[in-house]
This record gives C-alpha cells, sequence and structure tokens, in this order.
C-alpha cells in the first residue's frame, strides 16, 4: 500500500462520524435535560458518541458486577459526556511534588477503636459542593479538615471559603485552578490569619482576585500535621482526630461513574495519587471479614456522583488506591 494511500484510509477512519444508536435518543434527551447540556451540532455528535460508549462501558460493568466480578456498581451520571483521559484532565488538581513537612502524628493510646466511624452524624461534615471544571479538589479537601476541626473547638459547623484558597494561597505554593496542596493551604490559613467563610466570599468556580476580609474569618490555624503513611495510622486519626485530608489514585474510568458498593479496582496501586478528598469515617457493610471494610469519602463532584457525593473505597487492602499515602489535618 502507498504511504498516501495509508494516509488517506488512516485520516477516513479518524474523521468519520460516530455511529449513533436512535433508540437511545430518549435516553440520550433526557440525559441532557436533567444536567443542563447545550451543545453546538458539530460537538453534539462528537458528544452523544462518548456518550453512548460510556453506556456501553456502565452496562457491561454492571452485568459482571451481578456475576459476583465485582463489588461496586456503575451509573451515568453528569461527567457521561467526557472521555476519562478528559475527566481526570479537568476534576482533579492534586500537585504531586515534595513539599517540607510538618508535624508527624502521634496515634492515640487508645486500646479500642470504634470498629465504624461516620462524623457526618456528629456534625462535623458539611455539605457536598461541586468543584466544576477548576482543579480546586485541594481547596475542598482542605476546606472539610478545617471545618471538622474547628466544629472540634468550637461545637459550631461554619462553612469555610474555597474560593478564598483558591484566589489568594498562590503565593504558599498553590496554583487555583491548576492545581495545588492541602497542606500549602493550611499554611496559607496560618500566615494570613484566617479564612474567610463561605456565605461571605462563594466559591465561583474559576480564579480570581484576592478578596479576603479580617472580619469575615471564622478559623484560626497554628499548622498541620502529617499522619504516617499506613492506614492503621489513618483509622486512628480518623477516630480520635476528626475528618482527614487524604489524596487518591483515580486513574480508573470506573471512578467517574461510581454509584454505590465498596469500590476495589485490582490495579489501583498506591504509587501514584491525582485527586484529593476528605476522609469522613470508617466501616463495614454486611458482616465484619476481610473484603467487607471501607473508607467513608467525601467528595468535591456534586450530589449526583457516588453515593449522594460519597464514595466507600476499599479499607485495609495494600492501601488500596492511596488512600493513606498523604493523609493531613490541621491544627488549629
Amino acid at each position: 500500500m502507498s504511504l498516501v494511500l495509508f494516509l488517506t484510509l488512516c485520516l477516513g477512519i479518524a474523521s468519520a462520524a460516530p455511529t449513533l444508536d436512535p433508540n437511545l435518543d430518549a435516553q440520550w434527551h433526557q440525559w441532557k435535560t436533567k444536567h443542563g447540556k447545550k451543545y453546538n451540532t458539530s460537538e453534539e455528535e462528537h458528544r452523544r458518541g462518548v456518550w453512548e460508549n460510556n453506556m456501553q462501558i456502565i452496562k457491561l460493568h454492571n452485568k459482571e458486577y451481578s456475576e459476583g466480578k465485582h463489588s461496586f456498581t456503575m451509573e451515568m451520571n453528569a461527567f457521561g459526556d467526557m472521555t476519562s483521559t478528559e475527566f481526570r484532565r479537568k476534576m482533579t488538581g492534586l500537585q504531586n511534588q515534595v513539599i517540607k513537612k510538618g508535624k508527624t502524628f502521634q496515634k492515640r493510646q487508645t486500646l479500642d477503636l470504634p470498629k465504624s466511624v461516620d462524623w457526618r452524624k456528629q456534625g462535623y461534615v458539611s455539605p457536598v459542593k461541586m468543584q466544576g471544571f477548576c482543579n480546586s479538589c485541594w481547596a475542598f479537601s482542605a476546606a472539610g479538615a478545617l471545618e471538622g476541626q474547628m466544629f472540634r473547638k468550637t461545637g459550631q459547623l461554619v462553612e469555610l471559603s474555597v474560593q478564598n484558597l483558591v484566589d489568594c494561597s498562590r503565593g504558599h505554593g498553590n496554583f487555583a485552578c491548576i492545581g495545588g496542596r492541602m497542606e500549602y493551604a493550611f499554611n496559607y490559613v496560618r500566615d494570613n490569619g484566617g479564612l474567610n467563610t463561605e456565605e461571605s466570599y462563594p466559591y465561583e468556580e474559576q480564579e480570581g482576585p484576592c478578596r479576603y476580609r479580617p472580619e469575615n474569618s471564622a478559623v484560626n490555624v497554628k499548622g498541620f500535621v502529617y499522619v504516617p503513611s499506613n492506614e492503621a495510622a489513618l483509622m486512628n486519626a480518623v477516630a480520635t482526630v476528626g475528618p482527614i485530608s487524604a489524596a487518591i489514585n483515580m486513574a480508573f474510568e470506573s471512578f467517574q461513574f461510581y454509584t454505590g458498593g465498596i469500590y476495589y479496582e485490582p490495579g489501583c496501586t498506591d504509587t501514584f495519587v491525582n485527586h484529593a478528598v476528605l476522609v469522613v469515617g470508617y466501616g463495614f457493610e454486611g458482616e465484619e471479614s476481610d473484603g467487607n471494610h471501607y473508607w467513608l469519602i467525601k467528595n468535591s463532584w456534586g450530589r449526583y456522583w457516588g453515593i449522594d457525593g460519597y464514595m466507600k473505597l476499599a479499607k485495609d487492602r495494600n492501601n488500596h488506591c492511596g488512600i493513606a499515602t498523604l493523609p493531613s489535618y490541621p491544627s488549629v
């Protein structure tokens, strides 16, 4: 085959329109209406093709779940028109550079830790929010940990401004909607002398000028504490301290459409983490046995993802997805 003919065939394949299933027309329009999706004519065809492909992935996974091959289910959600590559690029935001460590967590000498913990039931956790297409997961995780520690200190749950962290902490190493680290956010609040409330400085899904106002501050920070990188230490910290900031590896497309059960992907290693979350508890499903334990994780992808915005991630299975790799919390 000549080079010209080969290139012609390749270009033809690459530019070919996706074959769309007319039987899914009603579902497609319902999905667009539910999530407020609007496209121009050329983009709609592409996004419809991505959506249909994701539908097939979800359908196959849930069939295998029914056959006992998986421990969690998947469901179409607001991210259905995004490829897994686009999703990872737009919905994460954790920086992986090495930073100067804070204090190291010392395990509390508690003889018997509770078998399950859920800090939501104690009033430590604010409602789930949506980061949108701003890589600010680090700021949501940091704000959640700060809210929990301030509740522990004062008995009052005050929602704190993620936008304040996005706009104002570049000088401490963060990069707003490009990415950041929770520890840098804690250091910013310490050096700044406070952080505004969400009510006074609401989230905008993009970086803007720093508009911090001291009179609207609701938290003071002394520093932050690193939890050693193992699940036993993380369990001790969650049980005795409160919600803990953490990072996970969300490289798998199944993460995008998770909707229930205990998330376990055999290939999800702890050698790479790219997304920040908040660990608000732990527990087990059914009878307490190996494979039934989970970490309860608050995410920042809205209430229509996962279990009303939360995930149950496999616990005590070799630091699955790196959940115990970078845990930390602020001292207030």
